[in-house]
């Protein structure tokens, strides 16, 4: 390697004190100094009682009639409604003032500061943002126009005309041979496609980069870009190639959905028409921009080893090339194409218009099948069987004489699980599942073309339409019309898979069509680029004689109809919710066939949809459903498997329908058996949202005045959090007991009486924080002493969720004198139960009769029996040590690693992360946690935050969860954090 090659510009030698004397020596600024990232130059930000500037400190093999380009393309550019930065003189009034600092010869400007929000500071960049890039991009370009200087006809190796000269310099500083070749492979097949259309490209000055780190946006601009940062690289070079710097940049800012930049490219367009040759250009050129990127990364960290800049950008800059050269280039070239095409096409029916002569004959409405998200066909996990599509479409078609599919359909079989990437689920043509040898026939005029052994493509005046799975009459080249035998149907759909009726074997015709002239498009495409696919590949329904189906209903019109009629109080998580309508275990569904792995939901103990449960209650709904004064098995059946797993001395069964229901009946149980007036419960508490409930509840985050409206009976006590409470550490209870004696005796004192202690073992609103070692063991003996009862919240963190334990209480070496539950008891189902003492059950009778209308129903003691019986089963509770052992385990070696996690609460499957700015102070990050929820929904992961400061992650999913969906969220946790911590 040529370590004097022109490519290999390591940064100047210069530190912040340097950089201060020069600010003051030379352009008489003063202030606080910080140093920018910089790929090749030194750029440090000075803030002064007067505003911010920059020092900029050119590489020393940057001219200074370059830089002197730069400082007169920003005054040309004056006037194009974008913050731009401006050159500020010297002392001795010169823009460009040249030094000399340990024996290098520097140039020095100082420039306004442009104010606003790097787009860098945006985890994902939105569809506006996107388009604002393109749309920057190209006024930029267009203000560039007539813009000449002398010192923009300079060597630059972003200038892409020389991008294979970079390559083949920097190249060898990959250091992986396999990666290395694969970049050599890629990047030189690119460049033989733009040698073709090179001599017709356009030239002039361009910006050279206009990408994430160099565009701001202000305050309220909703996401709109005011400013461009940094003028660097301008210089002489291709048009196009603005636009391919745009787009590598978007890559790497949206990996999942490359077809983002056909957004920038559109919005461009729109300003900037592209000609023929930059049309043809542009993905390659987008393919070398992508491997500059990734030889000149490498090349510097190597050269310049303290370069935390060039080093960060590596990852991201790898993965933008990756992402560019999975793409098939044809189909890329083939979408540009198409995007900036006459608009009129934007308004073309997403369907082709009917036909006297249907491909397949009379084909019945009612054949069509169903394999969306919410098809009963998909019950208990069938859709992630290999071949299930085929295997319901043959058996409906044995059964009907043929099955369709539908077009537009989101399909649930090509939903993936425990993965960040987008499913791709939307399918863009029709199966048609008929006996064998039916006759395929030609719908409209055009040239028949036979692609190979089973496929025909037909060349109509305004779109192909690919016929697949027929054997082709002997047509190749031909001019036909409508109506010509085009072939039949092959004989069998797949090997394995073949169905019959009355001898018939059953064969699938694919029916697609396609405005990408040529090129065959895929038969599923994503989601997030339905809008352009369904312009693409309208709907080929007429064709076959079928009505066009209306399209899937938007979630963000359903939520508008929810906040409607739906008490928004009752919250929904997310300001833009997925439509989920279907669950399988741990992972749940949306109607675009996108899973989650769902780290939230405790209510569902054993898992979504699980048959089991789903048999039981079909069972009993069909024999009996009523309430608890009538006398059935049932009830017996489950308060004695209550009893059994409950431990000593209890043994008394109330059954109601929730958590709150529990609660307040176990409020009412202790006043009424002791007689006394007061009850303890702790602070930053939540037990539920009725009148009693609420009244033990003081979390600020449930309740902002929680603190301030307790009612007379309630006495709060100190929380006793051994990691952000008044006293730390597991060994603290001694400290809060003792401060609980003061509570007691200012209550002795005014003539208080305690009726009971309320308290979750396990602190579950704060994320799953264990109390101090011995702490409900000092309560509960006090308590007792003074004939006041022990209750134990377990609504959240019992039923085997903490994994050795089946009760909260046990890790605490306590048995209360009442348990709470719910949630878990019913998976779903309204079950809630009070477990007491047969004297604290029977005290309670002088006060009448108690009855809970559905608690206790036929219905939900089958169900409850049902999920314990699952539960054992399945071995959920060995589960839950064993995956939530490694799972806490995973979370710990992140805390380790990113300075943001706080703390590591909770055991078994009940944990929780909590988010903090700075860990020495312990500042609560709630802005951080909002935004991480969000992030990780994106890559498939749903939790969200807990806590008085709503700044804990709470991790508390079926108990169901699989390793790999626990590796899953702790690899979308990882990225996450890493992406908000540069």
């Amino acid at each position: 390697m040529n370590e004097q090659s022109p490519f290999h510009l390591p940064r100047p030698r210069l530190t912040i004190e340097q950089a201060t004397e020069l600010a003051r020596d030379r352009f008489g600024v003063t202030g606080t100094v910080t140093e920018l990232g910089s790929h090749q130059d030194r750029n440090f930000r000075i803030e002064t009682d007067a505003g911010t500037v920059v020092l900029k400190v050119a590489n020393p093999t940057v001219a200074t009639i370059e830089l002197e380009a730069q400082n007169a393309a920003l005054q040309h550019l004056v006037g194009l409604d974008l913050d731009l930065p401006a050159a500020v003189p010297g002392i001795e009034g010169s823009r460009i003032v040249r030094v000399t600092v340990d024996g290098q010869t520097l140039d020095l400007r100082l420039l306004t500061y442009v104010e606003g929000h790097p787009l860098t500071d945006s985890v994902r960049l939105s569809v506006g943002q996107i388009r604002s890039l393109g749309d920057v991009a190209a006024r930029i370009v267009r203000g560039l126009a007539d813009f000449e200087h002398p010192g923009t006809d300079r060597f630059l190796q972003w200038d892409l005309r020389r991008g294979g000269a970079v390559i083949d310099a920097l190249v060898p500083y990959i250091d992986d041979e396999a990666r290395r070749e694969r970049l050599r492979t890629v990047s030189d097949a690119a460049r033989q496609r733009i040698a073709l259309v090179a001599a017709d490209l356009r030239v002039q000055t361009v910006h050279g980069d206009l990408t994430d780190d160099n565009v701001v946006s202000r305050d309220g601009a909703a996401g709109t870009i005011t400013g461009v940062i940094d003028f660097g690289d301008v210089a002489q070079g291709w048009l196009v190639a603005e636009l391919a710097a745009t787009c590598a940049c978007v890559l790497y800012r949206s990996p999942q959905h490359p077809l983002a930049i056909l957004d920038t490219i559109e919005a461009f367009a729109a300003r900037v028409p592209l000609t023929e040759a930059e049309l043809s250009a542009l993905w390659p050129l987008i393919l070398v921009r992508t491997a500059v990127l990734v030889v000149s990364g490498e090349a510097q960290v190597h050269l310049d080893g303290d370069n935390g800049y060039a080093d960060a950008n590596r990852a991201r800059e790898w993965l933008a090339f990756e992402t560019a050269a999975a793409q098939d280039g044809a189909e890329l070239e083939a979408l540009i194409r198409f995007t900036v095409a006459d608009q009129t096409l934007a308004d073309q029916r997403h369907a082709i218009a009917s036909t006297e002569h249907p491909v397949l004959g009379p084909l019945d409405p009612a054949a069509r099948i169903d394999l969306s998200v919410t098809s009963a066909a998909f019950d208990a996990g069938s859709w992630l069987e290999s071949d299930i599509d085929e295997r319901v479409a043959t058996d409906a078609a044995a059964r009907l004489g043929h099955a369709v599919t539908r077009y537009g359909e989101f399909r649930l079989s090509q939903t993936r699980i425990d993965t960040a990437d987008e499913s791709i689920t939307l399918a863009l043509g029709i199966e048609a599942y008929l006996p064998a040898d039916s006759q395929v026939t030609a719908p409209i005029d055009g040239t028949a073309v036979v692609v190979d052994t089973s496929t025909v493509r037909l060349e109509g005046t305004d779109y192909d339409l690919w016929l697949t799975g027929i054997v082709a009459a002997d047509l190749d080249g031909q001019v036909i019309r409508a109506g010509t035998a085009l072939g039949t149907a092959l004989g069998s759909v797949a090997a394995g898979s073949q169905r019959a009726r009355h001898g018939t074997a059953i064969a699938r015709v694919t029916v697609q069509a396609s405005r990408l002239r040529g090129i065959r498009p895929p038969l599923f495409v994503a989601p997030s680029g339905a809008a352009l696919w369904q312009r693409v590949c309208p709907d080929p329904s007429a064709v076959l004689g079928l009505e066009i189906l209306r399209p899937l209903a938007d979630p963000t019109a359903l939520l508008q109809r929810r906040d409607a009629s739906f008490a928004r109080v009752q919250e929904h998580y997310y300001q833009a919710p997925p439509q989920i309508e279907r669950g399988w275990k741990h992972h749940l569904i949306d109607i675009h066939g996108q899973s989650y792995v769902d780290m939230v939901n405790n209510v569902t103990t054993v898992g979504h949809g699980h048959p089991r449960i789903a048999e039981a209650a079909r069972s009993q709904w069909s024999l009996l459903n009523t309430n608890s004064r009538f006398h059935y098995e049932e009830l017996v059946r489950f308060t004695e498997r209550l009893v059994e797993l409950a431990p000593d001395p209890l043994d008394t069964v109330f059954l109601v329908n929730s958590g709150t229901e529990a609660v307040d009946l176990a409020l009412r149980l202790a006043l009424s058996y002791t007689g006394n007036d007061t009850v303890l419960s702790v602070r930053e508490a939540y037990h539920g949202w009725s009148m009693a409930a609420d009244a033990v509840s003081s979390s600020v985050a449930d309740n902002p005045r929680a603190l301030e409206t307790r009612p007379d009976w309630v006495h709060l006590v100190e929380a006793p959090n051994a990691v952000r409470g008044k006293y730390r550490g597991m060994q603290s209870a001694p400290q809060y007991l003792a401060d609980l004696d003061r509570d007691l005796q200012t209550l002795a004192a005014d003539g208080r009486t305690v009726a009971a202690f309320i308290a979750e073992p396990v602190f579950g609103n704060a994320g799953g924080v264990l109390l101090p070692d011995g702490y409900l063991s000092g309560v509960y003996e006090r308590m007792r002493a003074r004939g006041a009862l022990c209750i134990a919240d377990e609504v959240q963190v019992s039923y085997a969720r903490l994994g050795r334990h089946f009760w909260g209480t046990e890790q605490q070496n306590v048995v209360p004198d009442i348990i709470t539950i719910a949630k878990a008891m019913g998976n779903g189902h309204p079950l809630g139960a009070v477990i007491t003492r047969r004297d604290v059950a029977e005290r309670f009778a002088d006060d009448g009769p108690f009855f809970s209308s559905a608690g206790g129903s036929p219905l939900s003691c089958r169900i409850g029996l049902t999920v314990l019986d699952i539960m054992r089963d399945e071995g959920l509770q060995e589960n839950a040590e064993v995956v939530g052992r490694h799972l806490k385990q995973g979370l710990e070696r992140l805390g380790d690693r990113f300075d943001s996690v706080g703390a590591v609460y909770g055991m078994g499957l009940y944990l929780g992360v909590e988010l903090v700015s700075d860990r020495a102070e312990f500042t609560p990050a709630t802005a951080v946690a909002a935004r991480l929820c969000d992030e990780l929904l994106l890559r498939g992961c749903i939790v969200q935050p807990t806590g008085d400061f709503k700044n804990v992650l709470k991790i508390k999913p079926p108990l169901c969860l699989s390793m790999a969906s626990a590796d899953h969220f702790l690899h979308a946790l990882e990225g996450v954090l890493g992406e908000l911590s540069t």
